[in-house]
């Protein structure tokens, strides 16, 4: 089941809402050749045209409707920034509607087609359709109320203008304003839905980006700071070394000795900074976890109370290695399957503490899905094995995905992990 729906599971919000709004317009062809087309046909087999103008008919809604699902789709191009607007299908479309309906108008006052229910129900439904797809072109509400106005007003003039009573085109005039401006309601709205959520998706990538950028900058900051003074001493001292070597005096030694110490005390600083960097700070990752998902859009609930406790007392590794769970799981959230919500659960017992990520949105047949190794799980449970840790994850359902971290506690009358003891010995 999973495999038949991955191709929907697998698409973000914003494909999600596009797809839907594709096929939703794709759609209103059949939908209009069906309700317009069988009109003459109907009409046709009573007292209606003969059968070649029917059969004229119903071509004409047939292309009309296949205009009108180009014209959809190079509006919904335009509107996810795909394409430039389509200026001049828009503008063909409506002439040929315009031209068509004339025609029809003509050959009814012609005699040529006199069943005025499916000339009016033609020209009308045409109008209503050619709206929707010009609507969907437009940005301001103000320009799609012009349209609607427009087409009601080239539907009725010619109606009541070559002699079927001003009746005839006042009827045509409300049908065409009261359908024609539902319909382009709706088609405005979906537009607009469409380009507010694309704009969310790309205002999430952009703070994803942005988040990345600013770790780099403070990394970055961090080892200028301590690199940049030191190397300058380095250069300059290195400098005097050589002058002194070449005139033979004894204190280029001395310099160079200082040279060795400054090098030495360069990398010591280097090695914090980096471990700085690498090592993870519990609480810290609970908050950035948290702002990380909300800016994607995810709901997080943090229920950390054991690490308010003010006699929490946990480990820097054992606080460390579970930091690290929260930031790899947190970028799977991210990375894979489409979650709405996550939720994190921290609690300690008397001989142990226990840390639960849990997200919904999951694809089975995904990266980290049972089956696969990931090389994230794989680097967790080491660090986790440092502490004398264990972790466990897998589907809870067909869509929601647990990773949980079981980190043993020392006895009372003990002190310090596994690693932290063997780093001592």
């Amino acid at each position: 089941m999973s495999t038949m729906t991955g191709w929907w599971s697998r698409r973000s919000v914003a494909g999600k809402v596009e797809l839907y709004t594709r096929w939703t317009f794709h759609g209103m062809a059949p939908v209009e050749l069906l309700t317009l087309g069988g009109i003459p046909l109907s009409q046709g087999e009573r007292n209606g045209p003969g059968p070649a103008a029917a059969l004229g008919l119903v071509l004409w809604v047939l292309a009309h409707s296949v205009l009108c699902a180009v014209l959809a789709s190079r509006a919904l191009d335009h509107t996810t920034g795909r394409r430039e607007r389509p200026v001049r299908l828009a503008v063909a479309l409506a002439t040929v509607t315009v031209v068509a309906d004339l025609t029809i108008l003509v050959l009814w006052t012609a005699g040529v087609l006199p069943d005025s229910s499916a000339n009016g129900g033609v020209l009308v439904g045409t109008a209503i359709f050619t709206v929707g797809s010009l609507v969907l072109c437009l940005d301001r509400v103000r320009q799609m109320a012009y349209a609607v106005g427009a087409a009601a007003l080239a539907c009725a003039l010619p109606v009541a203008a070559l002699g079927h009573g001003v009746p005839e085109g006042l009827v045509a005039l409300v049908a065409v304003l009261l359908g024609g401006g539902a319909y382009g309601a709706a088609c405005g709205f979906s537009s607009w839905l469409l380009g507010v959520v694309q704009e969310l998706e790309r205002s999430r990538d952009l703070k994803a980006r942005l988040a990345v950028a600013e770790e780099r900058l403070r990394f970055g900051r961090d080892l200028h700071d301590v690199m940049g003074r030191n190397l300058s001493v380095i250069a300059l001292k290195s400098e005097l070394a050589v002058q002194l070597a070449r005139r033979g005096r004894p204190e280029s030694v001395d310099q160079m000795v200082e040279v060795q110490r400054i090098a030495q005390e360069s990398q010591r600083e280097v090695r914090e900074v980096v471990r700085g960097y690498r090592e993870a700070d519990l609480r810290v990752e609970l908050e950035g976890a948290r702002s990380v998902l909300a800016a994607a859009g995810i709901a997080c609930a943090v229920d950390a109370p054991a690490l308010d406790a003010p006699a929490l007392g946990l480990p820097a590794g054992v606080q460390s290695a579970l930091g690290w769970v929260v930031r790899e799981t947190t970028t799977n959230v991210l990375r894979h399957g489409d979650a709405r919500r996550c939720a994190i659960t921290l609690r300690r017992a008397a001989d142990a503490v226990l840390l639960t990520v849990e997200n919904d949105g999951a694809v089975r047949d995904g990266a980290g899905a049972p089956g696969r190794t990931g090389s994230g799980l794989a680097g967790l449970r080491e660090r986790l094995g440092a502490v004398d840790g264990t972790l466990e994850a897998g589907f809870e359902d067909p869509h929601s995905f647990r990773v949980a971290a079981r980190v043993p506690l020392p006895a009372p009358g003990e002190t310090g992990t596994r690693q932290e003891k063997e780093t001592v010995a």
